[in-house]
């Protein structure tokens, strides 16, 4: 197949990025962040995750951000609930978009939400019946598309197995994660041929994480495959606390320059979200992780200092 001429891209950033940082990110930092990042161009940012505290400490303050951001006309904020009890809180709180998330690994599931997959599904039924009755859009996740910390390899036919029951309990777009980093090319491509079989090919969404450098790779390798949605993280936030090595999503950055390179639309200025990358990486006291802001920022400064 050929390219897609516009790629729609999802920052996670906000949500699947800072989710696992050790350190609480005060509130408005994350207000801020996600509305740096409407700014840039994106059509979707996920702003927060509607989970108990207890397990999430970080997004313990969700309701406060949904009502503090500056919602951008033309830009979707969805939230992760993974429950009706997290749905009826974001409900509340005015999200008009929310996610539901799933497992391609038994164990996995067993490991993240204490139950089977099969559990896991039942428990979004009256998360899907009360979305629709409220007229909410229902996307789902799929983790451990490509590899499991504890299972190792995953076949594609289960994973288009749990993507297929999202997608036919209303999920109007199924994100598939590559939650460990671990997969390749050649896995991905046959991993989303057998998604392909089940759920249509724009209806899926690629979700990969940069553990061993290879979600570019990935991207490009299932862009050709007609995948026209990618999910990535501003300045490569994020990884898996179970996953030992785990780094971040793939970066933001460094999805719009290769997009730019192969002159696919997106509707991203890079320039704004370099700086939207800094901004929350020097709140978190590092650098960032993309490749593309690093070389752009020195670049700046080399230019300032002359």
């Amino acid at each position: 197949m050929a390219l897609p001429k516009f790629v729609k891209i999802v920052d996670v950033g906000p949500r699947d990025g800072l989710q696992n940082e050790k350190i609480i990110v005060p509130t408005e930092i994350k207000v801020e962040l996600i509305n740096r990042l409407a700014d840039t161009g994106l059509s979707v940012v996920e702003a927060t995750s509607f989970v108990s505290p207890k397990w999430v400490p970080q997004m313990a303050d969700a309701a406060e951000v949904m009502a503090r951001i500056n919602r951008k006309p033309g830009v979707s904020y969805p939230v992760l609930t993974p429950n009706l009890k997290g749905f009826e809180a974001a409900l509340a709180a005015g999200a008009q978009e929310v996610a539901v998330f799933g497992a391609a690994s038994e164990s996995f599931s067993q490991k993240n939400i204490n139950c089977s997959i099969a559990e896991s599904l039942e428990r979004f039924e009256p998360v899907m019946a009360a979305a629709k009755a409220a007229n909410i859009k229902v996307r789902g996740y799929v983790s451990c598309v490509l590899g499991c910390p504890y299972e190792g390899d995953i076949k594609p036919e289960a994973v288009a197995w749990v993507a297929d029951k999202l997608f036919q309990m209303g999920c109007y777009e199924v994100s598939l994660g590559d939650t460990i980093g671990a997969g390749t090319p050649v896995k991905a491509k046959r991993m989303v041929e057998a998604v392909a079989k089940q759920v249509p090919i724009d209806k899926i969404a690629a979700h990969f994480h940069d553990t061993y450098a290879q979600a570019l790779g990935n991207l490009y390798a299932v862009l050709e495959m007609g995948i026209a949605t990618v999910d990535s993280s501003t300045s490569g936030l994020g990884g898996c606390p179970y996953a030992a090595g785990a780094s971040g999503n793939v970066a933001t950055e460094d999805v719009v320059y290769l997009l730019n390179g192969l002159g696919i639309e997106h509707g991203i200025n890079l320039d704004k979200l370099i700086d939207a990358g800094a901004f929350i990486s020097a709140a978190l006291g590092r650098e960032p992780s993309s490749k593309v802001a690093l070389a752009t920022l020195k670049k700046r400064a080399k230019a300032n200092a002359s």
